[in-house]
């Protein structure tokens, strides 16, 4: 597969925080959102996306994305997917650092039959999510599989 490449362009408006958009992204939805520095950080803004949460969202969001490809090439029929993830940020050697991503999926079956089989797909789909693969962040997961 030839490389390929995702573009993100970033202006800022004031005090700490701007607005990211793609030119690739065309929807009725809107291509862009508005991003911050934490109110954790001097001068952070409070109920905006910051870069924090936009490192955590990725890699939820490619676990999600990768269980769907993996999901439907097993045939695994499922219910429902769903995702909470918690990223941790702390202090190393003066560095600050995203050090862990926590990953609570939760996959909804019809069939207790497929239990084993769902909890096989969610991890071949993180040990395959190529944003976990590109961090230097420990990824853990912790897996819920209902009978729904």
């Amino acid at each position: 597969m030839d490389a390929h490449y995702y573009n993100v362009d970033i202006n800022w408006n004031r005090d700490r925080k701007g607005v990211m958009c793609s030119p690739e992204l065309n929807s009725p939805a809107g291509s862009c959102i508005e991003v911050a520095t934490p109110p954790e950080f001097p001068k952070g803004m409070p109920d905006i996306w910051s870069p924090e949460h936009l490192f955590t969202a990725a890699v939820s969001s490619c676990l999600m994305t990768t269980f769907l490809a993996i999901a439907e090439n097993s045939r695994l029929a499922f219910k429902s997917f769903s995702c909470s993830s918690k990223g941790k940020l702390e202090q190393v050697d003066g560095k600050f650092l995203m050090t862990e991503i926590i990953l609570e999926p939760v996959v909804t079956i019809a069939d207790e039959a497929d239990r084993e089989k769902a909890l096989r797909v969610l991890q071949k789909s993180e040990a395959a999510c190529l944003i976990s693969n590109s961090i230097k962040s420990e990824v853990k997961m912790i897996p819920t599989i209902k009978l729904g």
